[in-house]
């Protein structure tokens, strides 16, 4: 077998470059090959690469099974963490997952808000529901639907979880469904559960759902305190 020695190969016309004949196995012993787009035999585009590593044009037969991370957003010292960006036609289901949220407040609250295509600002009309159930370090207990916290046709930030403590070691965490953002047809379902560490010692897991009572396309979404600002992490997955 002869040895071919070069630093480059071109075709001799046009841009494509045919290695062995149909039917032929190619046999490649560097442990790396460096281009920015993969296809197959057909032709089809695999997936294309920046040069840097963000992929583009992935092939859907290649999309994982199961939720695909979008975005992370992370807040430090933050007034509120505003995604505007990631929410699209490509997912019928999105999912945030939020993570030691630590407000700098004691006993604020964890609240959302949306913004549809177009919109001036996070001001979205919800009606929601709101329970919860507590449990003291104390051994007191507590399930209670929370009026004041649900919303009737409002226009303010809902409330996803309540009185959480700013303690060093005190947090909120959970995640927040929301369901086909760009339908022009239907209103915009969501459902969220958290488990804070309230601020009279309280293990509390707060349940919420509702609905943003518009058939315009949602594309943004605002998370923040009622009071104070926040350190945390904020995750957008989407779910196909």
């Amino acid at each position: 077998m002869g040895i071919l020695r070069t630093k480059t190969i071109e075709p001799a016309t046009g841009s494509t470059l045919t290695l062995g004949a149909s039917g032929d196995t190619i046999t490649v012993s560097s442990d790396s090959i460096k281009a920015n787009t993969f296809k197959d035999a057909g032709g089809n585009t695999l997936f294309t690469s920046d040069g840097a590593g963000t992929l583009s044009s992935v092939n859907s037969a290649l999309a994982p099974a199961g939720p695909v991370l979008i975005s992370t957003s992370t807040a430090s010292g933050s007034s509120s963490v505003d995604i505007t960006s990631g929410i699209d036609s490509t997912y019928d289901e999105y999912m945030f997952v939020f993570t030691d949220i630590n407000p700098a407040t004691n006993a604020t609250y964890w609240e959302v808000q949306f913004n549809a295509v177009g919109g001036s600002g996070f001001n979205e009309t919800i009606t929601s529901t709101y329970f919860r159930a507590e449990h003291g370090e104390g051994g007191s207990e507590n399930l209670s639907y929370d009026a004041g916290f649900d919303q009737s046709q409002g226009t303010g930030y809902q409330n996803l979880a309540s009185g959480i403590g700013n303690g060093a070691d005190e947090c909120v965490a959970g995640i927040l469904y929301l369901y086909s953002p760009s339908s022009t047809t239907y209103v915009k379902h969501f459902y969220s559960t958290s488990q804070c560490y309230h601020a009279s010692n309280y293990s509390v897991n707060a349940f919420v759902a509702g609905y943003i009572n518009t058939t315009s396309a949602i594309d943004e979404i605002s998370f923040k305190m009622d009071s104070g600002n926040f350190d945390g992490k904020i995750k957008m997955y989407g779910i196909a």
